[in-house]
C-alpha cells in the first residue's frame, strides 16, 4: 500500500500543474515555466505507468508487460533528462547573462527532452529478438527472500548501463551547475545587501532557493548512490519520500515564481506610471490650455 500512496499523493500537485500552466503562460518566464511543466509530464508519466507495474504483470501477458516496462523506462529517462535541461537553462539565467538568443529555444529542447529518452527506448525495443531487455522480472525481498514479479529491465548490464551511468552523468552535471548557482546567489548576496537591514531574512530566503532548486534538479536522486549497508533503509526512505514529493515541490516552485513575477510587473507598471506622470508636468506647464488658439 506504501508504493501507491506515495505516487498518488504527488500526481495530485503534478495534475494541477499541468491544469494550471495556460494562466501562467503570459509570464515572462515563459520558458522556464514550459520546462517546469515539462518535467512535471514526465513524472506524472512515471507515476502513471509505476501504478500500472503491478497489474500488467498480474496478467501474464508478456506483450502487455513489455509496453509497460518501456513506458517506464521512458518515463524516468525523460526526467533524468529535463532533470539536466533544467540545469542548463538555469545556468543560461543566472550565470550566463549576457545577451543569449536561441532560435526555437523550446522546440529544441523538447527534442532533447522527449526525444533522446524515446531514441534510446526504441533502438532497446528493436533488438528484442536478438536480446530481449523489456519483460516480467523477478524481484526477491532481502529480508523475506519473497519474490514479486514486476514489468521491468530483464538485463543487468544494460539496466546499469542506461540507467545508473545515464543518472550518474546527469547527477554531476546538475550538482556542478548547483554549486555554481549557489556561489553566484551568495555574492549577489554579499555585494547587494551591504549596510542594509534584514539580511537573516535575505539568507533564509537563500537557503529556500537553494532547497528548491535542490528538489528541482533531481540531486534528491542521489541518495540512491548512498542505499547500501546499514544504512540502506534509512535511506531508501528518504529516497522514496523526496522523490514521491518533488511534484509537490515543483507545483510550490512556479507558484512562488508567478507570485513574483507578478509582483515585479506590478512595480514595472505602477513606476512606468509614476514617470509617465513626471514627465507630463512639465508639458502642462509649456501649454496651460488651448485658450491661446482660441
Amino acid at each position: 500500500m506504501t508504493a501507491p500512496v506515495l505516487v498518488i499523493y504527488p500526481r495530485c500537485f503534478i495534475s494541477c500543474l499541468i491544469r494550471l500552466y495556460p494562466y501562467f503562460r503570459n509570464s515572462r518566464v515563459d520558458n522556464a515555466n514550459s520546462i517546469h511543466v515539462s518535467l512535471s509530464g514526465a513524472l506524472f508519466l512515471l507515476n502513471t505507468s509505476f501504478l500500472l507495474n503491478e497489474w500488467g504483470a498480474g496478467l501474464g501477458i508478456r506483450g502487455v508487460c513489455i509496453f509497460i516496462a518501456a513506458a517506464i523506462h521512458y518515463s524516468l529517462l525523460s526526467c533524468f533528462t529535463w532533470m539536466a535541461i533544467e540545469a542548463v537553462h538555469l545556468y543560461l539565467l543566472l550565470v550566463k547573462v549576457f545577451n543569449t538568443y536561441y532560435r526555437h529555444y523550446m522546440a529544441k529542447l523538447s527534442a532533447i527532452g522527449w526525444g533522446l529518452p524515446g531514441i534510446i527506448v526504441g533502438v532497446s525495443l528493436a533488438v528484442k529478438d536478438i536480446k530481449p531487455l523489456y519483460g516480467p522480472t523477478e524481484m526477491t525481498m532481502a529480508d523475506t527472500n519473497q519474490t514479486n514479479t514486476i514489468c521491468w529491465i530483464m538485463d543487468i548490464p544494460f539496466f546499469y548501463s542506461m540507467n545508473l551511468a545515464y543518472f550518474t552523468i546527469i547527477f554531476v552535471l546538475n550538482s556542478g551547475i548547483l554549486l555554481t548557482v549557489t556561489t553566484r546567489i551568495c555574492q549577489l548576496q554579499r555585494y547587494g545587501s551591504k549596510g542594509k537591514p534584514g539580511k537573516a531574512s535575505l539568507a533564509w530566503k537563500d537557503i529556500g532557493t537553494v532547497l528548491g532548486l535542490t528538489c528541482l534538479l533531481g540531486i534528491t536522486w542521489g541518495l540512491a548512490f548512498l542505499s547500501y549497508g546499514y544504512v540502506n533503509l534509512p535511506i531508501l526512505y528518504l529516497f522514496s519520500i523526496f522523490n514521491s514529493l518533488q511534484g509537490f515541490f515543483i507545483f510550490l516552485w512556479i507558484c512562488g515564481t508567478a507570485r513574483k513575477d507578478r509582483e515585479l510587473a506590478a512595480n514595472t507598471k505602477s513606476t512606468s506610471a509614476a514617470l509617465n506622470t513626471s514627465t507630463a508636468k512639465p508639458k502642462e506647464e509649456m501649454f496651460p490650455s488651448n485658450n491661446l488658439y482660441q
